[in-house]
Formats: structure tokens, C-alpha cells, sequence
């Protein structure tokens, strides 16, 4: 099996390829990227009319506030799908992320095509120099893939483009599983790429389900909550009179912790589509759990754990599921004053 070769400098850092400057027009969708490539990329395009898409609220603020610094102008939207945007876009350009998720990739290919309008042209700029994953992805959608050469010392990406010709119906990317916690009723899930997890209960969602400690009519919430499954867990021990806040910065996993939560029965919650935990009322919850990632910056986990002090009753439990219990530990006892840690299926649960 042959490697692909991946650029060393990132795409905010290489010049726009020659083929998409000269192809790209108004209205233009720019799909996902980072908050530094999509800059880099409208402050060589300079007067396009320009929508952003983005999935994460967090994303989309750093993208605010850096097309802001760079007197650029844009609409940001974060929304659960692609083709949320109203349809009617002359081209569409994606800045997939590198080593990113397959089935996301294919999944934006998917809704691009309905977002663009008849014989709208459909960009990929791709930070590998010999891409393979796109053109076959890309003919299956849009049936004829344009590669144009490498532009020489100019750029070592990879631009591709298709041009959307006649319909297709939509075709919705997911996956529902099934799990049961001890003795509890089995509940189902749907799952969508680009959500934590896509496709499966989480072992550490599994360990953390295990050890929270929920009672009839609590007040629940759901911490990083993906696609919500804890908080319907939490649910089935709270009973009809408990209360679930599903808590997430992306806007996917929050359309369908409010699909999972209908979909299993649970009685009563709301949905925060929020990066900073703004929305829920403090000092009102008898349980907060957490689910912050595991092995990236532990920023925020520590901004969970700082909020989650200020969500719950003074005498309210906390339950958070990590990898990484030394890291907190210092900022946990300092918060919370005391707790402990227990170990469960290779992870730790702090709890207070």
C-alpha cells in the first residue's frame, strides 16, 4: 500500500492554487477548515461573497474573531448539516482537515452537491500532494473529477473539482447502535460523522454510565454530552419527575441528543448548543456529568469542571470520565475540595 504524501506546511500557510482562484465565484460556501485557512483563504479571494459552514460553536467563534482581525468579510453559520444552507451556491470549496474522519469527508461530498446550484462547481483543496481518497469519492457523486497538474514549487496540495450536473436524491450518512447499562432497558442511538464516537458507545461513556450515582426526580447535566447518550442513561434512573440538560459545542451532536432523548422516552430536558456552558441555570442540578475529550488539551476539561461547580446544589455529585486523573487532580481538589477517583474498564471517574 502506497502513503500519500502530506504536505509539511499547513494550507493557511501555502498560496492559493492557481486553478482556485481562477474558479472560484460568488456566492461561495467554504466548508469546515480551520479558523487560520478559511482567513487565509477569503484574503486571497478578497470581495467574494462568502458563507462559512461549520459544525462546532467553539470553531465558529476562533473563525469570528480571526476573519474579524483580518478585516474579512463573511457569514458564519454552525449548523447540524451542509445542506442546511439554503441551496443556490455558485461554488462550494472544502478544506477537509488532514488525518481527518473518513465517513465526515464523504458525508460533506454527500451534501455539497445539493447546496450548489445547476452546474456549480465543487472545489476540494487537499493538503496532500498525492491525493487518493477524493477522486474516486468525488466520481461517485459528481461523476467526472477534474485533477488538474501540480503547479510546480507553487504548492505541494492537491486541488480537485467536479461540477454539479442534473439531481440526485439525498442520501443521509449514519449509524444507530444499541446498549444496555447492568440490568437497565436496552435504548437505541443514531450517530452521524463528525460526532464524538460516531457509530458506537464510547468504553468511557460506558465506565462513567457504570459509576454516576442518579436518584428519582434529579436534575441531570450532561457535560459534552455527543450524541446523548449518558443523559438518557441518567434519564431512565431519574424517572419522569428528573430533568436531563444535554450539554455540546457541536451543533450535529446536539440535534441528535435531542432525536436520542425523544426516541427513548425521557420525559423532560432541553438541548444547549453552547462552547462555554452558557444556557443551563446555575445552582440548580443535583448531578453534573462530564465527558470531556480524553487525550487532547485538557483545557477543557478544566473549563468543565469550573462550570460544573457552578451548575450544582450545594449538596450536588459530580462524575467525570478521563484518562488523564493526575492532570486534574490538582484543579479538581481545588475546586471541589474534596473527591475521589475509581477506576473503571481503564478509565478514571472523579467524582465529588
Amino acid at each position: 500500500m502506497t502513503r500519500r504524501k502530506r504536505t509539511a506546511l499547513p494550507l493557511s500557510q501555502q498560496p492559493l492554487p492557481v486553478t482556485l482562484l481562477a474558479k472560484a465565484r460568488s456566492p461561495l460556501a467554504i466548508v469546515l477548515g480551520s479558523p487560520a485557512e478559511v482567513r487565509h483563504v477569503l484574503a486571497e479571494l478578497s470581495g467574494i461573497e462568502a458563507t462559512c459552514f461549520q459544525l462546532d460553536h467553539f470553531q465558529g467563534e476562533r473563525l469570528r474573531e480571526e476573519l474579524a482581525t483580518a478585516n474579512c468579510s463573511a457569514e458564519v453559520c454552525v449548523l447540524a448539516d451542509l445542506w442546511d444552507l439554503p441551496a443556490g451556491f455558485a461554488s462550494v470549496l472544502y478544506l477537509p482537515a488532514r488525518g481527518g474522519e473518513r465517513e465526515l469527508k464523504i458525508d460533506m461530498i454527500e451534501q455539497a452537491y445539493h447546496i450548489l446550484r445547476p452546474h456549480g462547481l465543487f472545489l476540494v483543496w487537499s493538503a496532500y500532494e498525492d491525493e487518493e481518497f477524493f477522486p474516486a469519492q468525488l466520481k461517485k457523486v459528481f461523476g467526472k473529477v477534474h485533477l488538474p497538474p501540480q503547479e510546480g514549487s507553487r504548492s505541494e496540495s492537491s486541488l480537485l473539482w467536479c461540477v454539479r450536473e442534473g439531481d440526485r436524491p439525498r442520501r443521509r450518512h449514519e449509524i444507530t447502535f444499541q446498549v444496555k447499562i447492568g440490568e437497565g432497558p436496552s435504548c437505541r442511538f443514531v450517530s452521524r460523522p463528525g460526532t464524538f464516537s460516531y457509530g458506537r458507545f464510547d468504553d468511557g461513556a460506558r465506565a462513567l454510565c457504570e459509576i454516576m450515582e442518579i436518584e428519582a426526580g434529579d436534575r441531570v447535566l450532561d457535560l459534552g454530552c455527543g450524541v446523548g447518550t449518558n443523559g438518557v442513561f441518567a434519564a431512565q434512573r431519574a424517572g419522569e419527575h428528573g430533568y436531563i440538560a444535554f450539554v455540546d459545542s457541536n451543533q450535529r451532536a446536539c440535534t441528535l441528543a435531542a432525536l436520542n432523548a425523544r426516541a427513548n422516552g425521557v420525559a423532560k430536558f432541553d438541548v444547549f448548543a453552547t462552547s462555554t456552558v452558557e444556557g443551563p441555570e446555575p445552582d440548580s442540578f443535583d448531578v453534573v456529568l462530564a465527558n470531556p475529550p480524553y487525550y487532547a488539551n485538557s483545557t477543557i476539561a478544566q473549563m468543565f469542571i469550573r462550570r460544573a461547580k457552578q451548575m450544582l446544589t450545594p449538596q450536588g455529585k459530580f462524575f467525570l470520565v478521563t484518562r488523564q486523573p493526575r492532570e486534574l487532580g490538582d484543579l479538581f481538589l481545588e475546586t471541589f475540595g474534596q473527591g475521589d477517583v475509581v477506576e473503571n474498564r481503564g478509565y478514571a471517574i472523579m467524582c465529588s
